[in-house]
């Protein structure tokens, strides 16, 4: 096998209060990769897109990901990737986990399966150093995995897939920029223990909620007390969206990753729609563009498209 093409999915880090331990993969927005094996040494990277990332592989975060998995493996060969990107840098929908994971990911189907999963995150993390400075895996658990994953540790890896709830996602992505390695620099160094306390209490009950598909339970959880309010005085109109999010009939929500992206979970198809018209209403109204995303949870991540 030379080449694989790969469909790779946007995701939801964080889900409120489990701040860099929580990701969930959606369907859309998604970015297309194709990676193939070189008889040559070389890495090259192509971007078929209009965001203007850099080319150059130590620049690059698919780049980055493939060096690691070759100086690792100590290959005679190489790799090329070709990435045609649909969710934009700085979104907060896990743009450079998509590149990063679908590289490993890819490199791994072309050495013939070599990789666990856990490991396939663990190459793909350098990617994610490079984007934001910090090596965290909400983003690309969730994208190898599918679902919703619970990272325990990165230090060794150690993943917990969830249950899928039959939920939809709505998301909306106003055309701000918000950089992950900013939105980082604004939080606080410390906490009281009282906020400590309760957001623990509030990311208990929302991994026992999708365990137990306790709708109830992960909406009245579905709350951030040390993150969200600092994070969204960057987001434009956050708060009215959600507000009039939850008059519509959503179960909760918040900031999908580092923002700008608002993300809402719904038991109905008609609501989640309704939900989306709004976020767009919203930003309209301001003169901000946005794209809105309804979705199921994306129960198996990262898809073949083609294999030759």
């Amino acid at each position: 096998m030379k080449k694989v093409k790969l469909r790779v999915p946007a995701t939801v880090a964080n889900l409120v209060c489990g701040f860099d331990i929580l990701g969930m993969a959606i369907h859309e927005p998604y970015d297309e990769m194709e990676i193939k094996l070189l008889d040559t040494p070389e890495i090259i990277i192509r971007h078929i897109d209009s965001f203007g990332l850099p080319q150059e592989p130590s620049k690059n975060v698919a780049g980055v990901v493939l060096q690691k998995i070759q100086e690792h493996l100590k290959l005679t060969k190489g790799f090329e990737a070709v990435i045609r990107k649909h969710i934009k840098p700085g979104s907060g929908l896990g743009s450079s986990a998509a590149s990063a994971a679908g590289a490993a990911f890819g490199a791994n189907i072309l050495l013939k399966n070599i990789l666990s999963k856990d490991e396939i995150i663990h190459f793909a993390m350098f990617g994610e150093e490079l984007a934001s400075g910090v090596r965290h895996a909400d983003n690309i658990a969730p994208c190898i995995y599918g679902g919703i994953t619970l990272v325990k540790s990165t230090q060794p890896i150690d993943i917990i897939p969830l249950n899928a709830p039959d939920l939809f996602v709505t998301a909306v992505h106003p055309q701000v920029e918000v950089k992950t390695s900013d939105s980082r620099q604004i939080l606080k160094k410390s906490i009281t223990l009282k906020s400590a306390v309760e957001q623990w209490g509030n990311i208990a009950g929302l991994v026992a909620g999708i365990q137990k598909n306790d709708f109830p339970l992960i909406g009245r959880s579905l709350n951030d007390v040390i993150i969200e309010p600092i994070r969204s005085i960057l987001i434009p109109k956050f708060d009215e969206v959600k507000l009039k999010s939850l008059d519509l009939g959503a179960l909760g929500g918040g900031i999908s990753g580092s923002g700008p992206s608002i993300f809402m979970l719904a038991e109905k198809r008609d609501i989640a729609e309704k939900i989306a018209h709004l976020m767009k209403s919203v930003y309209d109204e301001i003169g901000i563009e946005s794209y809105t995303y309804v979705s199921k949870i994306n129960p198996t991540g990262i898809k073949i498209i083609e294999e030759a």
